[in-house]
């Protein structure tokens, strides 16, 4: 478990998050989190994905980024406020040339923290712990899929296929990868 103000480090994916409040200081409602979007960030992905059983809301607090929402890609700048209702795609992007900051919060918090922190270990095993550099090869969709196994309840892919990355997962569990 995550505790407030520690910072989830995904820079090679281009993202900060420091956690505001976790899951257990809002007895679940809600995991708060603090996002820097680092320039560029996402512009290889993250992919597109639903959460099933929780509300994802985002309060832009500085610059400007990009979010796809169902069918489309929608600009956001300081002072707007997005919501993504349960089961809804989504993704993210900052193409900019400045970091953006946001209010990101998971309603309810579910397992999202332990997931963050996952991700984590995934990007410090594939790359290495250089914190530099993320490839999407073939090993790290074997620890992205097993990853994502685990967490069926908090997020699930749509871009790619679920189906592909529940693939990779069983492949990647099976030769020995867990988290």
């Amino acid at each position: 478990m995550t505790n407030n103000n520690k910072i989830l480090d995904l820079t090679p994916l281009g993202m900060k998050f420091t956690v505001l409040k976790t899951g257990a200081d809002t007895n679940g409602e809600s995991l708060d989190l603090h996002w820097e979007l680092l320039p560029g960030c996402n512009m290889k992905g993250p992919f597109v994905h639903i959460h099933p059983y929780a509300i994802e809301t985002y309060e832009i607090l500085e610059g400007e980024m990009e979010f796809f929402v169902k069918d489309k890609w929608l600009t956001a700048k300081k002072g707007d406020n997005l919501t993504v209702p349960k089961g809804v795609a989504h993704t993210f992007r900052n193409p900019t040339d400045t970091t953006v900051e946001v209010y990101n919060t998971h309603q309810p918090a579910l397992k999202m923290e332990e997931y963050f922190e996952d991700v984590v270990k995934v990007l410090n095993k594939v790359t290495k712990n250089k914190a530099k550099e993320f490839t999407m090869n073939f090993n790290a969709m074997l620890h992205i899929g097993v990853l994502m196994n685990n967490y069926r309840n908090d997020i699930i892919a749509v871009k790619p296929p679920d189906f592909a990355v529940r693939v990779l997962g069983f492949i990647g569990k099976f030769i020995g990868i867990k988290y």
